[in-house]
């Protein structure tokens, strides 16, 4: 069976949902597929069962079919990194940061990572549904894609494009993408989906011929525009949440730090219809909020000068609404963030909020780590992934949580006695049978409006 890449016509274009559905939908068919991607770029990461952590993406569309996940679903992930630096995270494991320049310089050394993982996958998978990274067809860049380029032509992919109607000029997009792929790949093209349709499809039937017609590729499906409030890869993807807040009682506010982390986090309260989440960049804002949230961070100590310059630390550390930390934002409640060995900055002692008694030690090897904890009062599945290290992975005091613990809010229990404390009318619901339904109608969705017969075909 032939491997899948997919290939978006631009940035945002829908790739990772799409790339996420049609891995579900082979899977549904009886196919042992996995999904892949060499390198991603996000602060949004998972820890794998093997151990090691990858971009949300892949650890989704994994989790979502029950398979047992690795670092080779995503070998290279680059993360925020110091001044002009990135992160770099290989084989689920941090190697440090490297600058822009050097890092594209030498990224010849990473196309054997890349290579590595996608065979060890072929070894057990039927099929591989590689999903690219922003335009195939950056011309200066086509030598140095390895997400896109590479992959298809070292194992000779079928190639699906996804397009952005909602964007405008989508048949510009199509044509040119198409045309500026190299010829070998071209033939490997199965067809294009247009993906994010408002309105009445019907509308874009005579856009549907001048795409076979004259561009000679077959349109795949209309997908018209549904809402996924799940698998969020970045802030802009999070971003595009919506909710319905007629039935809400707690106006919760997550600080949206400069180098905010693990957008998954909030999955949970975006679909409470009891909550009314917003993202908040301004303290004036801080005052309609009952839960002001701290989220995770790649960058915690230039995020924690963030607060101090834009006035939130006063007002965090004297309020009597409630106020959750999660890791980075857990680490920015405490009196010092120790940074001897110059992990994130020069400063080796910074003045924290003081929320918390005690420091915050940052260490070289980062934890990674998923598992079962007990956390105020209540057994959670969870995990880790940080360089700051306190002996105490979580705390309480008053109106006040901290915790280095992602999924906190994944958990019933947790988020039901939270929230009730700060209303005692909230109810709470079942998140892991709304994730269970939401993936079923979506993947549903996708299925309705493409042809999966016609993809397998060719697969």
């Amino acid at each position: 069976m032939n491997n899948l890449s997919i290939f978006g016509t631009s940035s945002d274009a829908g790739k990772s949902t799409l790339s996420f559905a049609i891995t579900y939908l082979l899977h549904k068919r009886g196919i042992k597929v996995a999904p892949f991607k060499a390198q991603n770029v996000s602060n949004n990461s998972q820890v794998t069962d093997a151990g090691g952590e990858v971009a949300i993406p892949q650890y989704f569309a994994a989790e979502a079919i029950g398979m047992k996940t690795t670092p080779d679903i995503n070998p290279i992930l680059l993360k925020s990194g110091s001044k002009n630096s990135t992160h770099l995270i290989i084989n689920g494991k941090s190697v440090g940061d490297k600058d822009v320049l050097s890092y594209y310089r030498d990224i010849g050394t990473l196309k054997p990572v890349a290579k590595k993982a996608f065979k060890t996958l072929s070894k057990k998978y039927e099929c591989i549904v590689a999903e690219g990274a922003g335009s195939p067809v950056e011309l200066n860049l086509m030598e140095k894609d390895l997400s896109n380029i590479y992959i298809a032509k070292k194992f000779n992919t079928k190639i699906i494009l996804v397009a952005d109607i909602e964007r405008g000029g989508v048949f510009a997009s199509i044509y040119g993408v198409y045309k500026l792929l190299p010829k070998q790949l071209r033939k490997n093209v199965i067809g294009v989906i247009v993906n994010k349709f408002r309105g009445d499809s019907s509308l874009f039937d005579e856009g549907i011929k001048i795409i076979e017609k004259d561009f000679g590729i077959k349109v795949l499906g209309v997908v018209p525009y549904k809402t996924f409030n799940l698998g969020f890869e970045d802030s802009q993807s999070i971003m595009g949440y919506v909710q319905d807040t007629k039935k809400a009682k707690i106006k919760v506010g997550v600080v949206k730090l400069p180098h905010i982390s693990n957008f998954t986090d909030y999955e949970p309260l975006v679909a409470d219809e009891e909550l009314e989440l917003s993202f908040i960049q301004n303290v004036s804002e801080l005052s309609s909020c009952d839960v002001v949230v701290l989220p995770g961070s790649k960058r915690v100590v230039d995020d924690l000068e963030w607060l101090n310059t834009n006035c939130f630390s006063k007002q965090l550390t004297n309020t009597n609404k409630t106020v959750i930390g999660i890791c980075g934002g857990y680490e920015m409640m405490f009196e010092n963030i120790i940074d001897a060995e110059a992990i994130e900055t020069d400063n080796k002692s910074t003045k924290a909020l003081g929320i918390f008694k005690g420091k915050v030690e940052f260490k070289k090897e980062k934890i990674v780590k998923k598992g079962k904890y007990e956390i105020f009062g209540s057994k959670v599945k969870g995990y880790e992934i940080h360089n700051g290290v306190s002996k105490d992975l979580h705390m309480q005091k008053n109106n006040y949580y901290g915790t280095f613990i992602h999924g906190l809010f994944d958990n019933d229990k947790i988020r039901y006695k939270i929230f009730n404390q700060v209303d005692p009318n909230y109810k709470g619901y079942n998140f892991k049978k709304y994730k269970k339904q939401t993936i079923e109608d979506f993947t549903s969705h996708i299925d309705t409006h493409i042809d999966m017969e016609y993809i397998l075909k060719k697969l």
